[in-house]
């Protein structure tokens, strides 16, 4: 792990992380250093621990240019230091042979489980419904989102996560393969000016104990 910054705890990282839409253009993220993040963040929990996510990483100041029309013209996919294409992977559950043998490998699981658990979780996959496949790689995408963000927020870094671009002209742009659906873009530098401070609903007025039920 990089010794460059130093971590930050988990407290801390989660009160400060604030959406950041405008980015020191100088500051740079050794490849290094994002592999490290996404790493991390790639640590996260996924359906049947099958880890359908890629990443598409946008460092190039040409690659940058290219991705600002398709991002809406939003300036911090070019001022950042990389923006991330988060990417869910429909025919990532293929993979699930391979990681299950990592998983013997390594003493986390028996063979003979590996082998039934893997021939088991491949044909479930293979016989879901398209949209509920869909839906499986946009939660997972997700979930890995939330912790890359907070990988790069713990080593002094910020980042925003964006919806807002045209995914067809990404697929496009970036020779994206049909099997892989765009998610979200997350930039990621290090701040120019601080991120809007936000407040949230109080936590008794989104949650029930036991079921939904008023009064």
């Amino acid at each position: 792990m990089s010794t460059k910054l130093e971590m930050k705890d988990y407290a801390t990282v989660v009160r400060e992380r604030h959406s950041v839409r405008h980015y020191d253009a100088a500051a740079t993220i050794s490849r290094e250093e994002l592999k490290e993040m996404l790493a991390e963040a790639s640590l996260a929990p996924s359906s049947s621990n099958t880890q359908m996510w890629r990443f598409l990483v946008i460092d190039d100041p040409e690659a940058k240019q290219t991705l600002l029309p398709i991002a809406n013209n939003q300036k911090q996919v070019v001022e950042a230091a990389a923006t991330i294409a988060v990417l869910g992977d429909l025919n990532g559950y293929r993979e699930l042979g391979r990681i299950n043998d990592m998983a013997v490998k390594a003493g986390y699981m028996p063979e003979d489980f590996a082998k039934q658990f893997t021939e088991n979780a491949v044909k479930l996959y293979a016989a879901l419904p398209p949209e509920r496949l869909r839906n499986i790689v946009q939660t997972d995408g997700g979930l890995v989102s939330m912790q890359l963000m907070l990988s790069a927020k713990a080593r002094g870094y910020d980042t925003v996560p964006m919806g807002g671009f045209n995914p067809e002209k990404l697929i496009e742009a970036f020779s994206i393969p049909d099997h892989l659906v765009p998610i979200m873009l997350i930039a990621v530098g290090k701040a120019a000016t601080p991120g809007r401070l936000t407040v949230r609903l109080p936590i008794d007025d989104i949650t029930s104990w036991n079921d939904m039920k008023k009064g």
